[in-house]
């Protein structure tokens, strides 16, 4: 029971409870029997039970992949299969014997049988509906059977064959694969038969439901439901039909360029070119010739005629990226342009009239550039006509699992992996993280996370940071729940003290430290790991650094 107890963690300050990388909640048993009542009630006998057995079996698809990771770690595979019984135990769903059990991973053979005491499910269903005929533990049979298929890498149904809600003295299951049950009325249970949307399409009216509901996308590039983002979204999709300069203003990484092409890709220029220039990037030599063009001999080594960004954006629209950034005397043509609508290249005797939609960006303060000198106010206010400040990542919380779920989406079909997504624990470190990179460092971790994690399997925290972001959570174990985070704070602090007092080295300290995580965790080295709060990989190097054993 330790090993899971060292997985299980409350954060009083926070209001959560962790399960490894799963959140979990601690609720009422009445409550639930209430809930299981009013299904019962609405939906009639057989659908309620399909509906709590689904629901049973995907929080035992959930513990399973947790008892798989253990059993990769080095866990032996019944001790590891075991972890499941003691979790219902631990979650306080029931009570679980072993009875039998003969597995074997290589052929995915299983047949198991196990009794229960003390079962939540048949408590609740005696006392509102009495006792009866049929077995009633019907969330905890879908629990088993979602953990054990989990585990197997198969469809392992159990069936309930004793029960206290028909008056026995334990409940008895046995499972084994779904194909030996021999009964598609009993397996129907466990197929999907969207029970909600047929409510809603009969009772409530599907269409006008949906109407209701807040969009999540705008389209298929812009991502966001923030208020911040909803504020600069219906600026850009006001000037998109239109000529009008627009100047995107906001931090480095917030998403400009992609700003600037919704705005070409949905305005009247759509099917002419799109030109994007970073300003910043361009030598100060160099960047006239190429804005604006080169004829041949303008100047040493210029032995072609060259047509400038601006010429090959002619009907279309020039995004000038870091416009803060272009030197004094090439704002100055900047400026003619926009003015006169003609550009002369470098060597050129005559204009040349161009037709181009600008649409400029800058993480510089232009107001402060123009008081330092560093631009011209002339300049500014042309391209000032029409500003659109983006927020950064930080003010759009709200945003970021859609943004999330798009770039594991990319990066998935990219790098040819099948994933399911972040693990709540994982998703919750996203949210939280200033991503002073904004959406191009978002953007980064999830691609370098895509590539870690196992295909088909989840994004765990650790996939996500070279160095782990320092988390406040309290922790529970053995001795029970902690403190809030001043709390732990204070008694940190005096710990501390008392090994400045005992004239306790860092070294020495350290080592104990690891030397008593392997004991309680039996040489586990991941679960060593947890109990320290760092990745196993760092355990590891530090054992071998210090000259510990590795088990």
């Amino acid at each position: 029971m330790g090993e899971l107890l060292s997985l299980l963690r409350f954060s009083a300050g926070s209001g959560h409870i962790w399960l490894d990388e799963q959140r979990m909640l601690l609720m009422h048993a009445r409550s639930f029997a209430e809930l299981r009542k009013e299904l019962l009630d609405s939906l009639g006998v057989e659908r309620a039970r399909g509906l709590l057995v689904r629901l049973g079996f995907a929080s035992g698809q959930r513990d399973g992949e947790l008892a798989v990771k253990e059993r990769r770690a080095g866990m032996r595979t019944e001790d590891a299969f075991m972890l499941g019984p003691r979790l219902h135990s631990i979650e306080g769903i029931v009570s679980v014997e072993k009875v039998h059990i003969d597995m074997d991973l290589a052929t995915k053979h299983f047949y198991g049988e196990f009794l229960w005491e003390n079962s939540w499910e048949c408590e609740a269903h005696v006392a509102e509906f009495g006792y009866g005929e049929d077995p009633q533990c019907w969330s905890q049979i879908g629990y088993a059977s979602g953990y054990t298929s989990a585990f197997m890498g198969r469809l392992i149904v159990f069936k309930e064959i004793e029960c206290t809600s028909m008056g026995d003295s334990r409940c008895r299951i046995i499972g084994q694969p779904a194909e030996a049950w021999q009964d598609e009325h009993y397996l129907d249970y466990f197929r999907q038969h969207h029970v909600a949307q047929k409510l809603i399409e009969f009772n409530l009216g599907l269409e006008h439901v949906r109407s209701l509901q807040p969009r999540r996308e705008y389209d298929q590039k812009l991502v966001g439901v923030s208020p911040g983002f909803r504020a600069a979204f219906d600026l850009l999709r006001s000037a998109a039909d239109s000529a009008i300069t627009v100047l995107l203003l906001g931090e480095t990484g917030v998403g400009k360029e992609i700003f600037a092409r919704w705005l070409h890709d949905n305005g009247p220029r759509a099917r002419q070119p799109f030109i994007a220039v970073n300003c910043a990037a361009i030598p100060a030599e160099l960047i006239e010739a190429e804005l604006f063009g080169v004829e041949k001999g303008a100047y040493t080594g210029a032995h072609h005629a060259r047509a400038g960004r601006f010429e090959r954006a002619h009907g279309g629209t020039l995004f000038l990226d870091e416009a803060g950034d272009l030197p004094p005397a090439t704002q100055v043509k900047l400026l003619r342009v926009l003015q006169s609508g003609e550009i002369e290249r470098l060597g050129a005797e005559q204009p040349t009239h161009v037709d181009v939609r600008i649409v400029a960006a800058t993480n510089v303060n232009l107001q402060e550039a123009m008081k330092a000198g560093r631009f011209r106010s002339d300049l500014f206010y042309r391209l000032n006509t029409f500003p659109i400040t983006i927020p950064p990542l930080r003010e759009r919380s709200a945003d970021i699992p859609a943004l999330v779920m798009r770039f594991v989406d990319k990066f998935s079909a990219l790098y040819g992996k099948k994933l399911r997504g972040l693990t709540d624990k994982a998703m919750r470190e996203v949210v939280r993280h200033s991503w002073p990179g904004n959406i191009r460092e978002l953007e980064n971790v999830i691609e370098r996370a895509v590539l870690l994690a196992p295909d088909r399997g989840d994004i765990e925290a650790a996939h996500l940071w070279i160095s782990p972001p320092g988390t406040s959570d309290s922790q529970v174990g053995a001795g029970g729940l902690l403190g809030d985070a001043e709390g732990e704070a204070v008694a940190l602090d005096a710990f501390c003290e008392q090994l400045l007092d005992q004239k306790i080295d860092i070294g020495s300290l350290e080592q104990r430290l690891m030397q008593l995580a392997m004991q309680r965790a039996r040489g586990n080295l991941s679960q060593a790991a947890r109990l320290l709060g760092i990745t196993r990989p760092q355990l590891a190097y530090r054992l071998k650094k210090e000259g510990l054993p590795p088990a």
